[in-house]
């Protein structure tokens, strides 16, 4: 039964997401998804970097 319950949760909170999304949520001109890309490639590459040296530890 707690599984349902979580379950239900997770569901809300994305159903919820994406109708907050779709509503206040606006399109990123070309530059914004360049500079956002290249974040990301930097956060994904450091939380890359953090797990290796965590499991090596």
């Amino acid at each position: 039964m707690t599984l349902l319950i979580i379950l239900a949760c997770v569901f809300a909170a994305v159903a919820l997401m994406v109708v907050l999304g779709e509503r206040f949520g606006k399109p990123m001109s070309a530059e914004q998804q360049t500079k956002f890309s290249k974040t990301t490639w930097i956060l994904v590459l450091i939380i890359l970097v953090a797990a290796i040296v965590k499991e090596i530890i």
